[in-house]
């Protein structure tokens, strides 16, 4: 490694995650950027700019055949090609951070994961909803066993920048996500899971195309990048102008899931609400929480005493506090320390292989499920082995 010197990190991939890199560019303070690999002339272009003294080249085989001069790389590729650009990391010995969700397939998701454990290289998956301040104070508010033994969670999910994040680029086609239940759903599935100490086993859902599906105005629009074309003035949904060419994703979807130790969940998703935050309850043995707002300014309410009626005075309330960055409400930059330590120096981390392959296992079976009439459909294991070596903290047996 490259010991007493700034972690050298190398990137795959300068498009919709890009800001992560700033937090990874911490020149003196531990960690610098020296390598960002993009096909695209534009991406290359604005690592230059953002990144002061770093070296771009247009392909990650030119990247990967500099493996010597990088200590760890981040895969911020577009979801359907995590798991080809991650198992080469992995392959050649690099700690690698892969965005979430880890892959768009199980197969893909298993081989990653096959592929960390064979070679025994750290992987890390960008989960940085396990660090927002609003779902730490949920978990906290658990664990210390306020509301008593988590019997149900309730997630809705209310999202108005559906028609600007994943109508108009490559996330409206099927064959690049699976579908939004797990594209964008993996985020809170895996927090589902993390407030419920288990993990999904079978799951049913429901879904349509209500929306965006109708909408005849669309445009190729790979030579533009988001923040070109998104607006609070794109509005109503049914007025959105510049849909992907292929829209063949679910703008609505409900699932219900059991986990495997009892506990059951919801997860509903909608990608035209006039509003854009998620709203979880969890229901235990001695009580609920639910969280109002999920950003600075939010509040995360507990209710443990008996009453005849809904009260908006909760027994205790938890005021989220505003924060200097506002990555994620200050979530991105803890992300991304975290991994660098943990790419250095090993040890206990917030985020989870296991967990990110499950978040997806759950929502690829919801999304069978919905598009096969809404039956019940299990979720596929892990392997013993390759589980077995993340539970063990991505370390070898004697």
């Amino acid at each position: 490694m490259n010991d007493g010197k700034d972690f050298r990190i190398g990137i795959m991939g300068f498009g919709l995650r890009a800001n992560l890199a700033q937090y990874a560019h911490q020149p003196g303070a531990g960690s610098r950027v020296v390598l960002v690999a993009d096909v695209q002339a534009r991406g290359r272009a604005d690592a230059v700019e953002r990144i002061p003294g770093v070296e771009v080249v247009a392909e990650v085989d030119a990247l990967l055949a500099r493996r010597d001069e990088l200590d760890a790389v981040l895969v911020l590729t577009p979801d359907h090609l995590h798991a080809e650009h991650a198992t080469r990391a992995l392959e050649v010995g690099l700690p690698t951070f892969v965005e979430k969700p880890i892959a768009t397939t199980l197969e893909d998701a298993d081989r990653m994961l096959a592929a960390a454990a064979r070679t025994g290289t750290r992987l890390y998956v960008g989960h940085n909803m396990r660090h927002m301040p609003v779902v730490v104070a949920m978990r906290r508010v658990i664990e210390a066993g306020t509301i008593g033994d988590v019997k149900a969670i309730w997630c809705r999910h209310f999202v108005s920048a559906g028609g600007d994040f994943y109508f108009k680029d490559w996330h409206a086609d099927r064959s690049n996500t699976t579908g939004l239940l797990l594209q964008k759903g993996a985020h809170d599935l895996d927090v589902i899971h993390w407030l419920a100490g288990g993990y999904t086993s079978t799951v049913s859902a429901v879904g349509a195309l209500s929306v965006y599906g109708s909408i005849t105005d669309r445009r190729d629009n790979s030579d533009r990048r988001m923040r070109d074309w998104y607006s609070l003035d794109n509005w109503p949904p049914t007025e959105q102008k510049d849909l992907h060419p292929v829209v063949d994703v679910e703008d609505i979807s409900q699932a219900n899931l059991v986990l495997d130790n009892g506990v059951l969940a919801s997860y509903q998703q909608c990608h035209y609400t006039p509003d854009y935050w998620r709203n979880y309850t969890v229901i235990g043995t001695r009580g609920r929480l639910e969280n109002f707002g999920d950003g600075p300014g939010a509040q995360v309410k507990v209710w443990t005493r008996r009453t005849d009626a809904y009260t908006p005075d909760a027994d205790e309330v938890i005021e989220i506090p505003a924060v200097d960055d506002a990555g994620h409400g200050g979530a991105d930059p803890l992300l991304m320390a975290e991994f660098v330590r943990y790419a250095r120096d090993g040890g206990p981390t917030l985020t989870s292989p296991i967990a990110a392959r499950q978040a997806v296992a759950a929502g690829i079976a919801a999304t069978e499920s919905l598009r096969s009439g809404g039956g019940a459909v299990g979720v596929a294991p892990l392997a013993p082995r390759v589980a077995a070596w993340f539970e063990n903290g991505q370390r070898r047996t004697a």
